[in-house]
């Protein structure tokens, strides 16, 4: 790194409200009912989240059939399909949901709209955990599109009641590329009041865009399993800037930093800001002399706590 260099930290960054809500269900099941507690899916993308808990005595599945009879099961906050709910309502768990609130709207909406007649464009990632939810709460008409060129191929049975939902954590600027060329293909399509992706996934992308104009590399703390902390190291290099993802400090190589005198710092909404101090920790250790703090939105959001956690 050059002489005097400056790490520049983001604003805001890490944890969002549905993250910390999900986090707190778990460690609440934990110290109300006593380990084990078991997990459908990661309850966060984010790598030291889950080992943390794991620690703690969660216990992470994907088959319901791992649990055990009378057990404690949390849904991670991505949510879960219709068929995963009543198998995990036949099998007699007593069940938590951590889905965010903010996908939870998604699924009401999605219900709702099904129940009128609609079938739905959905525009997200194939295998993603929560469009696997999303698109699960219908057995049919629910149609996926990854990018552009899909919404050509997609053939929905009517399209006088047709609606578009997007997942939450994806690049704004390429989720509006494609519902342009959605709405282009159907220009009665329904659209949501408010816009699917989050307000803490548009605020971390808004960050970066401000952030990418004043450094010289970028460093996102996030696991590669994170669709949000993906989506800041591409908006990021899009916008021109080196920018690469870490999963904690070790990660971090030294070449990345070699001529550099400004390093922007960002963190994805599933990643604690414990691994963002230890990635500041190691940039000074290969030479930054100081941390500014950008100006930016503060979020204030909080999500309620299901009944029944109460301590």
């Amino acid at each position: 790194m050059n002489p005097g260099a400056e790490i520049l930290l983001a604003e805001p960054r890490g944890f969002c409200a549905g993250v910390d809500r999900a986090i707190e269900i778990v460690e609440r099941a934990l110290r109300k009912f006593g380990p084990p507690i078991y997990v459908r899916h990661e309850i966060v993308h984010n790598t030291f989240v889950v080992n943390d808990l794991k620690a703690k005595g969660a216990i992470f599945i994907e088959d319901l059939a791992e649990v055990p009879p009378g057990s404690t099961l949390v849904f991670s906050a991505h949510g879960v399909s219709k068929a995963v709910q009543d198998e995990a309502r036949a099998r007699g768990f007593d069940i938590f949901d951590a889905t965010c609130p903010l996908v939870t709207k998604v699924h009401v909406e999605v219900a709702k709209l099904a129940r009128e007649g609609y079938e739905f464009v959905m525009i997200g990632h194939k295998g993603h955990p929560e469009v696997e939810g999303t698109m699960g709460q219908l057995d049919h008409g629910i149609h996926l599109v990854e990018d552009v060129a899909d919404v050509a191929a997609i053939a929905p049975a009517q399209t006088g009641k047709l609606a578009v939902v997007t997942q939450t954590t994806l690049s704004v600027d390429d989720a509006a590329q494609i519902k342009d060329a959605i709405r282009r293909r159907f220009p009665d399509i329904r659209e949501p009041k408010q816009q699917d992706i989050c307000y803490a996934t548009q605020n971390r992308q808004d960050a970066v865009k401000v952030m990418s104009g004043q450094v010289d590399v970028v460093i996102v703390v996030g696991s590669p399993t994170s669709s949000n902390s993906n989506r800041l190291a591409e908006l990021a290099r899009k916008l021109g800037v080196d920018s690469y993802m870490v999963d904690n400090a070790g990660e971090l190589r030294a070449e990345w930093l070699e001529g550099k005198s400004r390093v922007g710092l960002t963190a994805g909404a599933s990643a604690p800001e414990i691994l963002v101090n230890e990635v500041i920790d190691r940039v000074k250790a290969l030479g930054a002399v100081s941390v500014r703090k950008m100006g930016g939105i503060e979020e204030t959001v909080k999500f309620p706590l299901p009944k029944g956690l109460k301590l």
